[in-house]
């Protein structure tokens, strides 16, 4: 009898793990006849606040929307700079030019995904025309980036920091979880994140009172109240039928992460010794592994082979967002290039991880991957 396929990731798996809890929360929303905003988004946002350590956070309808609303509520916009990485969701670039601000693309670490501060604080001395505003640093694959040197380099530019914690649910620095050393926070909850909905969904946090307010008013047409625009604002609001799941989900993520942790032991294990990069770890960081990405000089040739053992497999991300046909030619890019960015996309391969994955399951990944080298 063959073996069952190993997907590289089913978001299936955690709604069939907490199914009862799911769907009576579904069930309540609907019973409950209120269906945009209210006591569920409230309570979820409670609820994640507390979590995360900070006093605000504020619902919305997706990651992209929570990056584009934290540019606008620190009133950056047009001739305004923002500094980021290329090697990341599509989504972190498209949410600076949503609201109408410039982005300027720095490199990555040498043998890491994140931003490098060096190659931050070289954009800053060559900086483009127009004002530098903010910087977004990424935290990848659920690994923190190098906060404690971004931080100051921020304040002594007069940057904003905006966190990207789309992948990093639950990952921590010595000094705290990430989400919680910038202006604002975002969060992706889309559902193959370490914290998944059923669709779209997204989350602001942040420890300003001020910006709170703004964020709020922001995501619903600039209301202070209703049907009055205080200021300029957009639609974006999450979900009470998300906003529910996601707090059935929200006490089981520590478990989550750690199960995720011990496969990609498994992994650090099993891979040891095979000509492949395995994911950095940064000293004193918790990584909560959203993804397992390793490195590979023929990685399109250990891909097939995965494929043809019933594995699967992703690359996170094929193209850096520079060099895709919608920007190629028209971001900053400074001061030298990217050339580790560019380098990191021909290598990258990201192996089955998800909670439900299990342990067994896992060696079979490294059987088969050992296949190919050996």
């Amino acid at each position: 009898m063959s073996l069952a396929a190993i997907p590289q990731t089913d978001p299936s798996a955690s709604y069939r793990e907490h199914q009862a809890e799911i769907d009576a929360a579904i069930a309540r929303v609907l019973a409950g006849g209120q269906y945009i905003l209210g006591r569920e988004v409230e309570a979820f946002e409670v609820a994640f606040a507390t979590w995360l350590g900070v006093a605000h956070a504020v619902g919305v309808g997706s990651g992209t929307d929570a990056l584009e609303l934290a540019v606008r509520a620190c009133d950056i916009g047009s001739g305004d700079l923002v500094y980021t990485v290329s090697h990341t969701a599509v989504a972190t670039v498209a949410a600076i030019e949503r609201a109408g601000a410039t982005p300027v693309l720095v490199d990555i670490e040498k043998d890491g995904f994140a931003m490098d501060p060096n190659a931050l604080e070289a954009a800053l001395r060559q900086s483009p025309p127009g004002r530098p505003a903010a910087v977004i640093p990424v935290h990848l694959y659920g690994e923190p980036a190098d906060m404690d040197a971004i931080l100051p380099l921020a304040r002594r530019h007069g940057l904003r920091v905006i966190e990207d914690c789309a992948q990093s649910h639950g990952a921590a620095a010595p000094a705290g979880l990430t989400g919680t050393f910038g202006d604002i926070a975002c969060f992706s909850f889309y559902p193959t994140k370490n914290l998944g909905a059923l669709g779209d969904a997204g989350m602001t946090a942040t420890r300003d009172p001020g910006l709170a307010t703004t964020l709020r008013e922001i995501r619903e047409y600039g209301w202070r109240e209703r049907y009055i625009s205080a200021r300029v604002g957009i639609n974006t609001r999450l979900a009470p039928m998300q906003a529910a799941v996601l707090a059935e989900k929200l006490p089981h993520l520590a478990a989550d992460n750690a199960r995720r942790q011990t496969i990609a032991a498994v992994y650090d294990d099993g891979l040891a010794g095979l000509p492949l990069a395995l994911p950095p770890r940064r000293p004193g960081c918790t990584h909560v592994f959203h993804q397992y990405v390793v490195r590979a000089g023929d990685r399109d040739g250990l891909r097939a082979h995965l494929g043809a053992a019933g594995i699967g497999t992703g690359i996170h991300y094929p193209s850096p967002v520079h060099a895709q046909p919608a920007y190629r030619g028209r971001l900053a890019e400074f001061p030298a290039g990217l050339p580790r960015t560019t380098q990191m996309a021909a290598q990258i391969l990201s192996l089955p991880m998800y909670p439900q994955l299990g342990v067994a399951a896992a060696r079979r990944v490294i059987e088969a991957t050992r296949r190919f080298f050996i």
